[in-house]
């Protein structure tokens, strides 16, 4: 763990925070089922895990009214199932409570769009913790690229030099890298470790309690 500490912590929300990767990974076979009458395999999805939905269906088609009725059959069947698909990692609301008890500055850089962000951060008992939240609503251009990152940064008035963003994908460690703030990964990824360790993350979390030591004054 850090041999220093942070003022913000960012956070990335799916497979980071919540546990939430089956719920997607049905979502994406349900529209699969629905659109084109067959499913791609899981890795397919799992190489783009973190990015928006529009362009996780890209893949599929350049055309925006059929990507737009992907994403509305997606988003449908995702609330349908959420609240009985979607819980918190074991440990992580304490962690982040204590951070935001002890004057963390915190906030959320997600690809999920604003209203299942917040659907999801209630479910599991984290409202009310995050200074702020940028999702793929947010930005033009969503992770790996850092406009995210930067966006929560100057809403935060946070400096990166005293920022770490915290996630489970490569697209999270790129976007942070990008904009020049420490990055974590978390152990619990369902990403391959090399994959992440590609991006050289400044730190790993093997289990949430170390997310306290991250802001401790």
């Amino acid at each position: 763990m850090p041999a220093r500490t942070y003022k913000t912590i960012l956070f990335d929300l799916d497979g980071t925070l919540i546990d939430s990767i089956e719920l997607i990974l049905s979502s994406y076979r349900h529209t699969m089922t629905v659109h084109r009458g067959t499913v791609p395999p899981d890795e397919v999805w799992m190489e783009g895990l973190g990015t928006p939905l529009r362009v996780q269906f890209r893949r599929f088609t350049d055309d925006p009214a059929e990507i737009h009725a992907m994403v509305e059959t997606y988003r449908e069947f995702n609330m349908a199932n959420h609240d009985a698909m979607v819980s918190a990692f074991p440990g992580m609301e304490a962690a982040v409570r204590h951070l935001h008890e002890n004057g963390a500055r915190l906030g959320i850089v997600t690809s999920k769009n604003r209203s299942g962000t917040e659907r999801g951060l209630e479910r599991v008992g984290f409202q009310g913790l995050f200074n702020v939240l940028v999702t793929a609503d947010d930005v033009e251009r969503p992770k790996p690229d850092p406009e995210p990152v930067l966006r929560a940064l100057e809403l935060l008035g946070s400096g990166a030099d005293e920022t770490i963003f915290v996630g489970d994908s490569p697209h999270d460690l790129a976007a942070g890298r990008r904009a020049g703030v420490s990055t974590a990964a978390v152990r619990w990824t369902p990403f391959p470790h090399h994959e992440l360790e590609a991006h050289r993350p400044d730190w790993w979390i093997e289990r949430p309690a170390q997310l306290t030591e991250l802001g401790q004054t």
